[in-house]
């Protein structure tokens, strides 16, 4: 029933972490709703988050690797440090601090209190309305190449947001840099290029715990468990992403807003009526 349960997580993982619907809070519920209900934990999330990751590495791979030599040859003076890519480097670097100072900070919130399914609940409502107001007050007209230092650390701190589940890292970000006046397509690329640091700093610090620990450091998946459902996280985030980056370049967010309020609400529902457990 382990090996199942990992399976089916492994996929609401893949479907859901690119969508600003918040891959965290469905590890929550649907972690809840399956045979022998239990709380995936902070741990298997991180490292299934390996799994869609790797997609976004594959996805972007050819901008990466042009960022990440444009970054180094500017150290050495080969290219100037104005260069597009070469500032993306330094944007995704700047970008990336809060989320490690809070994740830092907060460690033990994170693998616990914040889990509560009622934060989960008010999350997807409140930061689901605050997409919405985004995507329809924002100018929509900022490029990447128009991306600043200040910009990079708000970008940032959305992010550090999603280490509350509900929130969405893509969410978040994405809510951002709306109201900062950027495309849909920029804000999203820019906020699944800044999450590699972080998901694989997370992720591998995880996977290193599990090893040197026991079965419950990965919410008492076993390795074999936890493998499979990365790997499947890959696979179907993948798709996704393709999916996502060609969906936004057309439509709003309306979709995911109505789908985060109501989710919400049958969320607190179902914790008021007693059928599942905070």
């Amino acid at each position: 029933m382990d090996f199942l349960n990992a399976v089916i997580l492994g996929f609401v993982q893949g479907l859901t972490e690119f969508l600003p619907i918040s891959s965290s809070a469905h590890l929550r519920i649907v972690g809840e709703l399956l045979p022998g209900a239990k709380d995936p934990g902070a741990a298997f999330t991180a490292i299934t988050q390996l799994g869609t990751e790797t997609a976004v590495v594959v996805f972007f791979w050819r901008d990466i690797v042009r960022i990440v030599s444009r970054w180094a040859k500017s150290l050495a003076g080969r290219v100037p440090r104005n260069d597009p890519d070469a500032r993306m480097g330094w944007l995704i670097i700047v970008g990336s601090i809060p989320i490690v100072i809070l994740g830092v900070l907060f460690q033990d919130d994170i693998e616990t209190t914040f889990r509560s399914l009622w934060i989960v609940a008010t999350t997807l409502i409140v930061f689901g309305i605050l997409l919405g107001i985004a995507d329809y007050v924002g100018a929509k007209r900022r490029r990447l190449k128009d991306l600043t230092i200040p910009h990079g650390i708000i970008f940032g701190f959305a992010q550090a947001l999603a280490l509350i589940p509900g929130v969405s890292r893509s969410g978040g970000t994405i809510t951002a840099g709306l109201f900062m006046g950027y495309e849909r397509r920029a804000a999203a690329r820019y906020s699944f290029l800044l999450a590699i640091p972080a998901v694989f700093g997370s992720g591998l610090f995880q996977v290193a715990k599990s090893i040197g620990g026991s079965e419950t450091a990965a919410g008492g998946f076993g390795p074999l468990e936890t493998l499979v459902a990365t790997v499947i996280a890959f696979i179907v985030g993948l798709v996704v992403i393709a999916f996502f980056m060609s969906y936004i370049s057309k439509r709003s967010f309306l979709p995911f807003v109505i789908y985060r309020i109501a989710l919400g609400v049958v969320l607190i529902v179902l914790l008021s009526a007693g059928v599942i457990a905070a």
